[in-house]
């Protein structure tokens, strides 16, 4: 395969990167190449890889066993475009008490945290009663964090219904990040639970915005000692940053 640069139309070779056409000459030069990068085609997304210190793929994204499941329904997708730290965005999985403030439910959920794959992945558990279009069920809401750019998203607990979503977020500088979902559901879902329940889902992310969109990401902000998770979550995170990324700078003499 390769990939066709929209200015004069030259065509690069996908895995070496190396020119392997240009159409109105003969003779390609020898220093015609660019970076080839590792790339991953699945879960209705194109992924990537990018290290900071250029080391190759050390882990390899999921697959969702969902998405290609004829009892699930096609594939709905959102994209949005934050300005807000890409941690801040991860770290909304490991904050439970803003799912009482910032979405309006019943309470805070009682949440449970393991790691996986040598503590590359953050394993969460939140359970909670909540109010729905069909009635009150007792939700439980599993989430996995691999680094601090992709997720999946479970929940279940309406009889007979459930929903998964895959995210994928990339910071464009320290302070701007787009996010994508990729979301879908039992092929009941609409019927038992109503549209009202989709549209509530999606409606959480814009509820999450008015904060992000003004947020400052702090590298050592102040927590109460109720903020245990989020606590876990920072010292957690501090493995996806290359070294001369966790230093502090130097004051001023």
């Amino acid at each position: 395969e390769s990939i066709r640069c929209p200015f004069h139309a030259w065509e690069f070779d996908g895995e070496s990167g190396a020119c392997s056409k240009i159409p109105y000459c003969a003779r390609i030069p020898a220093r015609a190449r660019v970076r080839a990068w590792e790339v991953r085609e699945l879960n209705h997304m194109i992924y990537v890889w990018h290290h900071a210190e250029g080391k190759a793929p050390d882990w390899e994204v999921p697959n969702s066993p969902h998405y290609d499941d004829p009892d699930w329904s096609p594939v709905r997708t959102f994209e949005i475009e934050v300005p807000v730290h890409l941690q801040d965005m991860a770290e909304n999985n490991l904050d439970p008490v803003h799912f009482e403030y910032v979405h309006k439910m019943q309470g805070t959920p009682d949440t449970e945290i393991s790691f996986e794959d040598e503590g590359r992945v953050l394993h969460a558990v939140s359970y909670s009663q909540q109010e729905t279009p069909v009635g009150t069920f007792d939700m439980q809401l599993v989430r996995e964090t691999y680094g601090l750019g992709l997720g999946t998203v479970e929940s279940s607990g309406i009889p007979g219904v459930g929903l998964y979503m895959f995210t994928s977020t990339s910071p464009i500088d320290r302070d701007t990040t787009v996010s994508r979902w990729a979301l879908t559901t039992t092929n009941n879902a609409v019927d038992v639970a109503g549209e009202e329940w989709m549209d509530n889902i999606t409606a959480g992310v814009y509820d999450d915005m008015r904060i992000w969109t003004n947020k400052i990401h702090r590298a050592e902000p102040v927590f109460c000692e109720a903020d245990t998770l989020l606590v876990e979550f920072r010292r957690w995170a501090r493995q996806f940053y290359s070294p001369d990324q966790l230093a502090k700078p130097t004051p001023a003499s």
